[in-house]
């Protein structure tokens, strides 16, 4: 099969022929249609995230966002069938047995697996994967739309759910791009109040398009003002990489506001005590999402609550794509067709 393979950190991905996975017990085999170019892929070629980089997979194939159809299952596998369209996300297994896992947090497990980390994953014409974690694609989706929901959705969804996000809130979104223009969208269904913000005049048009009650310049200090005198964000959800974007949603939060952490920058963030405490702000993290998560994301798409915006590249384009993403020159997301 043909597959994007990393050989080491900071290089190119190599395009080579690789030999096809076989399905072994509780395994599907499935035959990608798309595939999503997440940034925490990026983060994982560029080594820059020590944690990431610590647990890759020698010559791996990155890629956690993928769709494809069943071509071949193997022995125990009940719940899928060769034919069915199915998506594999980030969490490629969890073990079920540990604390996390029965407390509901299988996105917590640290026995579990990670799809293009610790095992190979979609930037190919084929991905194993476990039936158990390879959930079927509704059918009013297209695969292209369906594949960013598998990380960019259910991180998004995840983020605010586990803020609190739902009538009566007012949610500020800083970063319009592949997660945050979802965000957006989510928050909207949830029945929140949606505040975008951007440094880029086409991001906040998007944000006001997609339902944003209101959009500001998050460079700005008009910005900020003009968020207070809304009353602040209940919710400040950074989708944005940039460490300055965390400074300036802090500074938009209400009293008792909450800060949900979603974007990786690479520097560490530096808060005050003192602000959190004066304010009674907490801050959150979350971690891409559970199957359950997943599958309430696709559903909302399904029901056209939600719509990815994507562009469709062919495989051998992925060094390109790669580059145009760390040079922030991609506005939503990028699937790529094997």
């Amino acid at each position: 099969m043909r597959a994007a393979v990393m050989t080491d950190f900071g290089q190119p991905l190599s395009l080579q022929d690789m030999p096809l996975p076989e399905p072994g017990e509780g395994d599907v085999l499935l035959k990608v249609i798309s595939s999503g170019v997440c940034h925490s892929d990026l983060h994982i070629i560029d080594g820059d995230l020590p944690r990431f980089r610590a647990g890759t997979k020698p010559h791996l194939i990155p890629g956690h966002e993928v769709v494809g159809i069943v071509e071949r299952v193997g022995p125990g596998v009940t719940n899928l069938a060769i034919g069915d369209r199915a998506g594999v996300a980030w969490c490629y297994s969890s073990c079920g047995e540990c604390e996390q896992c029965r407390e509901g947090l299988e996105n917590m497990c640290r026995r579990g697996g990670v799809t293009g980390l610790t095992h190979d994953g979609g930037y190919a014409q084929y991905i194993r994967a476990r039936a158990s974690h390879a959930i079927k694609v509704p059918d009013a989706l297209s695969s292209d739309e369906a594949a960013p929901l598998f990380c960019a959705g259910v991180t998004s969804y995840r983020a605010l759910k586990n803020a609190g996000a739902g009538p009566g809130t007012r949610v500020a979104v800083f970063g319009v791009g592949g997660l945050g223009h979802l965000a957006v969208q989510i928050a909207k269904a949830m029945g929140a109040t949606i505040i975008a913000m951007d440094v880029t005049p086409e991001k906040l048009k998007l944000g006001l398009e997609l339902g944003a009650a209101h959009a500001f310049d998050a460079s700005t200090e008009e910005g900020v003002k003009a968020v207070k005198k809304l009353g602040g964000a209940h919710i400040a959800v950074v989708t944005s990489a940039a460490r300055s974007a965390y400074d300036t949603a802090l500074q938009c939060l209400r009293p008792a506001g909450t800060l949900s952490v979603v974007g990786l920058p690479a520097q560490p963030l530096q808060i005050a005590a003192l602000a959190l405490v004066a304010c009674e702000t907490r801050i959150i993290g979350s971690a891409v999402g559970t199957r359950a998560d997943i599958r309430a994301v696709l559903d909302m798409a399904a029901k056209a609550q939600i719509r990815c915006h994507v562009q469709a590249r062919p495989l051998d384009e992925v060094n390109a794509v790669l580059d145009e993403m760390r040079r922030g020159e991609i506005a939503a997301r990028v699937v790529l067709h094997p």
